[in-house]
């Protein structure tokens, strides 16, 4: 989604915080110097505390993210932001690299600079990975809001769980519903979920993710004030472990188990579902091609011995009908007389009328 370059996240590492002033110092002049080209083609939109540059072909885009930020300038448990915010829209992917500069992460969709008030946004150009772009905005407004409520008391978890949780972006949990591993085994601690945000994008899905379920969990506490007395005692004490059991009653140990707890608890089933599923497609196209020789060979197989049965059904009823008619006798023929002739036969004469009445021949 996006980030927040915040002077209280870089001044951790030695020089850092020096490197932070040049780049916001070089990202303003940028920035001064787009105005001053973009002034020049009539397309500087400002309205109440909002002023948004852009090139003409991006207008349409820039028009709608003025007229969403005005509709909702409220951010949850924080008094309403007063600070004017410059929003600039890069044309295309080369110059917003150029506005942001160097030290932000390849994968980020935009970017927001608290100490200055200002955002970097991709324009129309943007992939697909881009996200929202009303949603964009408001994720990176959501960090002005809270830096100017409590400057740099957020911890970089709770900054990006923060602007994740007041943009609603309930997509989130996606990524925890489709990682197993890692809230089964890899469940790490609130304070090692900043080093999530400084590594390559996949590791910083499953931060966002884990940090956006962290302040849910928190506001989830209290649901008729959610983190409004939180926020009020956290500066007022300057601790969030104070300010977790002043507003929640317990302390922040408790908190951070049941939220380890409870995301295991809601996603683990998915996760495991999710997990087998892939196992399972991935299994499918390894056995697929397999089973398919198979069962042509089978088919192969099956058709040789239909054709087999039939020669030798064919052969059998071609010997049963030999067999059965040597088996059946022919009558032997009338040998004819020692002196007759063929054709010369009479006819054999009539018995004596003695013989046919049946009386005995006189003595």
């Amino acid at each position: 989604m996006g980030k927040a370059l915040r002077r209280g996240a870089s001044s951790r590492g030695g020089g850092a915080g020096a490197r932070l002033n040049v780049t916001v110092c070089w990202l303003v002049a940028a920035l001064l110097t787009s105005a001053t080209q973009l002034s020049a083609q009539e397309l500087r939109l400002e309205d109440q505390r909002f002023t948004v540059i852009a090139y003409p072909r991006d207008e349409l885009l820039a028009r709608s993210l003025l007229a969403a930020a005005i509709a909702n300038d409220t951010f949850q448990g924080l008094p309403r932001p007063k600070a004017r915010v410059v929003i600039a829209i890069a044309p295309d992917r080369r110059v917003f690299r150029e506005w942001i500069g160097p030290n932000a992460p390849e994968w980020g969709a935009a970017i927001a600079f608290p100490a200055s008030s200002r955002i970097v946004m991709q324009g129309r150009s943007a992939g697909s990975d881009a996200g929202n772009p009303i949603e964009v905005l408001r994720h990176e407004l959501a960090h002005l809001a809270l830096h100017e409520a409590l400057g740099d008391l957020p911890p970089r978890w709770f900054d990006e769980g923060y602007a994740s949780y007041a943009a609603n972006e309930v997509a989130r949990d996606a990524v925890l519903g489709a990682n197993f591993a890692l809230l089964m085994r890899g469940m790490p601690s609130l304070d090692s979920l900043d080093a999530g945000f400084r590594s390559g994008s996949i590791r910083a899905d499953a931060s966002y993710a884990l940090a956006y379920r962290a302040v849910a969990e928190l506001a989830a506490l209290d649901r008729a004030r959610g983190l409004t007395l939180f926020f009020r005692y956290w500066k007022e004490s300057g601790r969030f472990d104070v300010a977790v059991r002043r507003a929640y009653g317990i302390t922040q140990a408790r908190f951070e188990d049941m939220w380890q707890r409870r995301t295991r608890r809601r996603y683990g089933g998915l996760a495991l579902v999710a997990d087998l599923s892939v196992a399972a497609i991935a299994t499918v196209f390894l056995v697929l091609p397999f089973y398919v020789i198979r069962r042509r060979r089978d088919r192969l197989r099956m058709a040789a011995l239909v054709r087999a049965d039939e020669e030798a059904e064919r052969r059998e009823a071609e010997n049963a009908i030999e067999t059965l008619l040597r088996s059946i006798p022919l009558p032997p023929p009338d040998p004819p007389g020692p002196s007759a002739e063929p054709g010369d036969e009479s006819p054999p004469s009539p018995p004596p009328d003695d013989a046919r009445s049946g009386s005995p021949p006189p003595g």
